[in-house]
């Protein structure tokens, strides 16, 4: 079974997410394969690219594991998002659950380390440019490379980050 963990900016504008849900569910599409291995995304279910990935790999009947960065993850995300990532949590096969308090930075990037433990390869939605902060798109995909992960940059043509 080959496993897709999910990276990418946030706050993106909602033309940006269409084309980057397109993007994503080709990227999915490509790695379906009749009779071959199914397919499992790992997502920390956030909102933007990595609620997207995880949608696409439901609807062509794969699996997801959630990986959750802390107990207070949700409350960190938007209010609006509440209802899909209930939603998504509750789709997911199996949980992985941090044992942070807080949801700051660092509970994030030990989320992402952790969600890289479980992937195949590392799709990251990303402009490019060095993180913003302290475990950023940027740094999750040097922690890939470092790790030797096969990784695939999606940035579509007119995509824009605010």
């Amino acid at each position: 079974m080959t496993s897709v963990a999910i990276t990418g900016h946030r706050g993106l504008p909602a033309a940006t997410l269409a084309l980057v849900d397109r993007a994503l569910r080709l990227e999915v599409a490509a790695r379906v394969r009749p009779g071959g291995p199914g397919l499992t995304g790992v997502s920390c279910l956030a909102d933007g690219p990595d609620s997207l990935l995880a949608q696409a790999i439901l609807d062509v009947g794969g699996r997801l594991i959630a990986v959750i960065p802390a107990w207070r993850y949700r409350a960190s995300l938007p209010a609006v998002h509440h209802p899909v990532y209930d939603r998504l949590l509750a789709a997911a096969d199996r949980v992985i659950a941090l044992d942070r308090e807080e949801s700051n930075s660092a509970a994030h990037q030990a989320g992402s380390l952790r969600m890289l433990d479980e992937a195949d390869e590392l799709l990251a939605v990303w402009d490019g440019l060095p993180a913003r902060g302290f475990g950023g798109t940027a740094d999750v995909v040097a922690t890939a490379r470092a790790r030797g992960l096969p990784i695939t940059v999606l940035w579509p043509p007119g995509a824009e980050h605010p």
